[in-house]
């Protein structure tokens, strides 16, 4: 993996993490080259996102304006055969799939995914919000790559309806997942707030990804999709403003390789990352 910033040329010669804005950094980046996008954009809460000494803003006066620019240089970048997910909450997701609809068109709208989890608090006055939406367009709807057979399976909920063999074999995902969110005590867990799970970017870089093809984040976070692409044989562009999201992604995908081997991160993409705001930073 080789760690570079914003602006400089970007050559995809190997795995990148790329620290600085990501509409730069995507306008670098060769049209038409990726097989999929996981995009975990900050969701609009309005409030500061932070564990710790981690964090980053998450308020927007106009939140279209950030992320249309993004989402129409995704699209260009995607191949002929790529997908786009783009995971958000229920603040910003309606308005999110309407722009959708105008960027990539209302034809290419390929599923509406909800990953449901239990954790949090439970407002009395309301029914507590327990679920994340993940919207997926294709580039073209007679191209797109979808290999159901790649993603593990889950065990049906009520086995004695389905007999013996097929319990055995478990059934397909649905558009709903049941996940749990990152264990305190997980072996991925990092301490970056919002991460994301490995099991749920897992099933979308599985089913929407070849081996060996490339794979894309522009709001890297922790770097879940790099850590996933990494263990499924595929090649990743990262990229974050927040120098914390940087060195919390560059330490877990360095875990991996061999003691002393690894590119090391050269002084300008330190002080690149360093002097990013912290605009584009996500939550993966």
């Amino acid at each position: 993996m080789r760690t570079t910033c914003a602006g400089a040329p970007l050559e995809l010669d190997d795995d990148l993490l790329v620290a600085g804005d990501n509409l730069p950094a995507m306008a670098a980046l060769p049209a038409g080259t990726f097989d999929m996008a996981y995009l975990d954009p900050p969701f609009n809460t309005g409030v500061q996102r932070r564990r710790g000494a981690l964090g980053y803003e998450d308020a927007f006066g106009d939140y279209r304006a950030f992320l249309e620019p993004r989402l129409r240089r995704v699209r260009e970048l995607l191949a002929p055969h790529g997908t786009l997910y783009l995971h958000l909450d229920y603040r910003e997701a309606h308005r999110a799939k309407l722009l959708l609809d105008e960027v990539f068109g209302g034809q290419c709208f390929l599923n509406e995914l909800i990953w449901i989890y239990d954790y949090g608090g439970r407002p009395k006055r309301r029914w507590p919000a327990k679920h994340d939406t993940i919207l997926v367009y294709v580039r073209d709807l007679e191209r797109y790559h979808f290999d159901d057979a790649e993603v593990a399976r889950e065990p049906y909920m009520a086995p004695g309806l389905v007999g013996p063999e097929k319990a055995a074999r478990g059934k397909r995902p649905s558009d709903c997942w049941w996940h749990t969110i990152v264990p305190t005590n997980s072996r991925e867990k990092t301490g970056y707030p919002t991460q994301k799970p490995e099991g749920i970017v897992r099933r979308m870089v599985a089913a929407s990804s070849r081996p060996g093809g490339w794979c894309l984040d522009p709001f890297a976070g922790s770097g879940t999709l790099g850590a996933v692409c990494r263990a499924l044989g595929r090649r990743f562009v990262l990229v974050d403003s927040n120098p914390e999201a940087i060195a919390v992604t560059r330490a877990r995908l360095e875990r991996g390789v061999t003691r002393g081997g690894g590119a090391q991160r050269s002084s300008s993409a330190v002080a690149a990352s360093a002097r990013s705001p912290a605009t584009t930073s996500g939550g993966g």
